[in-house]
This record gives C-alpha cells, sequence and structure tokens, in this order.
C-alpha cells in the first residue's frame, strides 16, 4: 500500500500508532507511516478460540522477548490479515507489539505449555516470535470505549463511517488494546483503537 496521503487524510498523531491520551470518539483518517513490530503469526485459528492463542502469545512467548531488552513502543495488538464469517470463521492473525525499530530476526519457538490444537494457532510445539509491520497508507482510526463483546459493533460503526467518505475498506486491519485488562476492572472503561486501511472504491482490492 502507498504511504503517500490523499484528499481528507490528517497527519498521523505523534507516537502512532499511539492515537493519544483521550479515545477518538468519530472516524478519523490518517496518513500513516509503516511501524515495525514483533509478532506471533498463525493461520486459520478458529475465532470461537483465539483467547487461547492470546493467553499464550502474552503469557509465554512476549515474556522472552521483554527478557532479551526488547521494548514495545505501544500497547498490544491483533493484526487479521484475513478473516471468514459465520459461527464458524476463521481468522489469518498477527498478536504483537509495535517496534521502535525493525526486529533483527525471529527469535527461536518458545514452547506453548497449552498449545492450541490443529486450526488453532502455530503448528511445532511452539509459538515463534518474527518482524513485522503495521502497514502504510491512508488509515481510518477510531476508539472503542467498552467490554470486547461490543467490538463488532464498533467496526461496524467504523466501516459505516469509512463509506460515508466516500472510501472502501482495505486489508489488514487490526486492534490495538490500549487498556490492560484486570481481574477486578470494569469492562465499561476498556479501551480498544481500531485501525482500518482505506482505498477510493474503484482502486484494485
Amino acid at each position: 500500500m502507498s504511504s503517500s496521503s490523499s484528499p481528507g487524510s490528517t497527519p498521523p498523531p505523534p507516537g502512532y500508532p499511539d492515537l493519544g491520551p483521550e479515545p477518538v470518539a468519530e472516524v478519523r483518517i490518517i496518513a500513516a507511516p509503516a511501524v515495525p513490530t514483533a509478532v506471533v503469526r498463525a493461520a486459520g485459528v478458529r475465532m470461537s478460540s483465539i483467547a487461547g492463542l492470546f493467553d499464550a502469545a502474552f503469557g509465554q512467548a512476549f515474556p522472552e522477548l521483554f527478557a532479551r531488552g526488547i521494548t514495545p513502543a505501544g500497547p498490544p495488538f491483533a493484526l487479521y490479515t484475513r478473516l471468514t464469517e459465520g459461527p464458524d470463521a476463521v481468522a489469518d492473525v498477527e498478536i504483537g507489539f509495535p517496534l521502535g525499530e525493525r526486529l533483527a530476526a525471529p527469535l527461536a519457538a518458545v514452547p506453548a505449555h497449552d498449545e492450541p490444537g490443529e486450526g488453532d494457532g502455530p503448528a511445532g510445539g511452539g509459538l515463534r516470535i518474527v518482524p513485522s509491520e503495521l502497514p502504510a497508507g491512508d488509515i481510518a482510526v477510531m476508539s472503542h470505549v467498552g467490554g470486547y463483546d461490543a467490538l463488532g459493533e464498533a467496526w461496524g460503526r467504523l466501516m459505516a463511517g469509512i463509506g460515508g467518505r466516500g472510501r472502501a475498506p482495505g486489508m489488514p486491519f487490526w486492534e490495538c488494546y490500549v487498556t490492560e485488562p484486570r481481574p477486578d476492572m470494569d469492562p465499561a472503561t476498556l479501551r480498544t483503537d481500531l485501525y482500518c486501511p482505506t482505498r477510493q472504491p474503484d482502486d484494485a482490492a
């Protein structure tokens, strides 16, 4: 995707992909740069069991990354390169953190004590951390404040906002978990920032 902006987009906020301390209540389109990331990548993950992949990535793989002195440049995210619809939806996903500079090389697989079954995550006995990036381009952004069970509705509002600006959504799209969930917190206070590339409707998909 081109990093050049088109009419109607604005510069990204300082510290992007951080959108700032206040939630972004309305859909905005920003001309965003690419951002290096460190991710666990998995294909064909059933959405009904994706929580297990999140638990393994953040509970087992990323502590190893941090132990090597690699520091995140922002909150964790999940980036979806493919997502099917319906009750048996599956996704190709990258779960990780933005970085200040590109990860030099993949990290060896970290043993997964509760390894997902076939179709639920990476195979081979562990989780491998690899370099990737958040894409550059005109990115629609919006914040959702509330429980994760309402994220589907929030994504619907973002897609409607993209259409209302005469654009079409692209791939991949991602969500950034700004508020770290805790057992004693009120789910209504959770903030999740949503990101989706946009294109002109007559562009090639």
